[in-house]
């Protein structure tokens, strides 16, 4: 059994899938890793190279064709046939630090060792704004305890520009498994369901100190472009609505206040960025939609509702009119600015 599988989601990613493999196989041992490429039913050479990788690393690459099903069925094909104690996912135009992800091989070698079994670990990521090089890098040193492993009452606070995204979890394979991890197929934005879904299920966690994954920002046509996100907007309200139906966060708030105060933090984001986008819009569809979201919320929980709508940063995308909307859209663009998180 390998130490961890990566798995690569692919879907016309031939003019830059080799850098992201390439970082994967330098950093990683022949006994340590497997990768996956999940070949999304691409119409260029992506397939072709995949297989070409596979020819050349036999005992770390694996090759799965599949009809397109979207980001999420490659994340799903990749949890079915991982062969690896440990699941990460690797989008085809990031990529991870080799430096890193050798120190992260060895904290995981050393961590089997312990009388406790690791569910999460959790790196820092980058990101990697192409378009004027810069980056911001999201840390957990105030989060998280260092050296140990921890569980979720150990945990501080997390800051407005932190969460826990794709980039900075790496799951224990079989906790996927066991939880009923199924992300839907044809829909951007499942990452958010990813990480989310199975944190009830984790109980010992260890927090890694290291800039692992890089997360490349600037391509016109990536799925968190401005643009492209008001264009897929029904698939961002989709993920946010099954978010919302499960897990049921009642008896986390009694059990684990913590995880509760962090998962709602993921919920209230949710419900911000889809908001936002939808002002955004200005349409008249998209402000109907933004009401029927927030009806939706209501009729499904009505303390959560209130939660949302008073004790968070939502109250900004329900300033009233279009001073109000304005004002919300200021907001964003200087959020945008500081994080660069699009």
């Amino acid at each position: 059994m390998k130490l961890i599988t990566f798995t690569v989601p692919c879907y016309n990613s031939a003019a830059y899938m080799n850098h992201c493999i390439d970082t994967l196989l330098e950093g990683g041992k022949d006994e340590d890793i497997e990768i996956i490429l999940v070949d999304d039913g691409s119409t260029d050479k992506t397939g072709a190279i995949a297989d070409q990788y596979a020819q050349w690393f036999p005992g770390i690459v694996r090759v799965i064709h599949q009809e397109n099903g979207g980001h999420g069925e490659g994340v799903n094909q990749g949890i079915r046939h991982a062969s690896g104690l440990y699941y990460k996912v690797v989008d085809s135009d990031d990529w991870v630090d080799i430096p890193s992800m050798r120190t992260t091989l060895q904290k995981l070698r050393e961590l089997l060792n312990e009388p406790e079994t690791l569910d999460l670990l959790v790196t820092n990521y980058v990101y990697e704004h192409v378009p004027d090089r810069t980056r911001h890098i999201v840390r957990y040193q105030n989060v998280f305890p260092e050296g140990r492993i921890f569980s979720w009452e150990d945990i501080g606070r997390f800051r407005v520009s932190q969460n826990l995204l794709m980039h900075s979890v790496i799951y224990r394979t079989q906790l996927l498994r066991d939880c009923g991890l199924e992300l839907p197929k044809h829909t951007f934005y499942v990452d958010n369901i990813f990480v989310y879904y199975p944190l009830p299920s984790v109980k010992t966690i260890y927090y890694l100190n290291v800039n692992l994954y890089r997360y490349f920002i600037g391509r016109a046509d990536q799925s968190v472009n401005e643009q492209v996100i008001i264009k897929r907007i029904d698939q961002q309200l989709r993920v946010t609505k099954i978010m919302l139906e499960e897990p049921d966060l009642a008896p986390i708030k009694d059990e684990q206040p913590k995880l509760f105060r962090y998962m709602f933090r993921y919920l209230a984001m949710m419900m911000t960025i889809s908001s936002v986008f939808l002002i955004i819009d200005g349409s008249r569809e998209a402000l109907q939609k933004k009401q029927e979201l927030w009806a939706f919320v209501k009729e499904k929980d009505s303390s959560l509702y209130h939660r949302l709508r008073y004790r968070s940063l939502n109250v900004v995308v329900h300033l009233p009119g279009s001073t109000g909307r304005k004002t919300c859209i200021t907001c964003y663009r200087l959020a945008q600015k500081v994080y660069k998180f699009n």
